[in-house]
């Protein structure tokens, strides 16, 4: 496959982003609330000059929410469809090489990583769960619409 994978932590869970879909990783220390968002928008932070809207990754999958109060928060940018989002994540870790295509999960792992998943996919460090980046930002209203 030699497809490059960000390996981050969400939510205590080891998993991957396709790297290639990630423009950058930074630590947020300013979050601005907005009022009548989605429930899994944390906010919005500037970098760079820009507008970034800031998703609770753990509301995105009905874990809870992700704690902001306490400061810098590590996040991955991405853009979709011409916006830019940074993803909360707990840990940012490595970039990894994929050494399989991603496979079905035979396994129950909730409604939330089930919606974001595009499977599990091997790496040196072990099996990680593939995550579908637009699934993660739409959040789990776009589930029941």
């Amino acid at each position: 496959m030699n497809q490059l994978l960000l390996i981050v932590t969400i939510a205590g869970q080891r998993v991957a982003l396709q790297a290639a879909a990630v423009e950058s990783v930074v630590a947020l220390d300013t979050l601005i609330p907005v009022p009548r968002a989605a429930p899994h928008v944390a906010g919005l932070s500037a970098l760079r000059s820009r507008v970034l809207t800031v998703i609770d990754c753990m509301r995105s999958l009905d874990l809870g929410a992700t704690e902001c109060a306490d400061g810098i928060r590590e996040a991955a940018v991405v853009e979709l469809d011409g916006h830019h989002y940074a993803l909360l994540v707990d840990l940012v870790e490595d970039v990894v090489e994929a050494t399989s295509d991603p496979a079905p999960v035979r396994a129950a792992m909730g409604k939330g990583w089930e919606r974001v998943s595009h499977g599990m996919v091997e790496t040196e460090q072990g099996p990680l769960l593939l995550i579908d980046v637009a699934a993660l930002v739409s959040g789990a209203e776009a589930r029941a619409a």
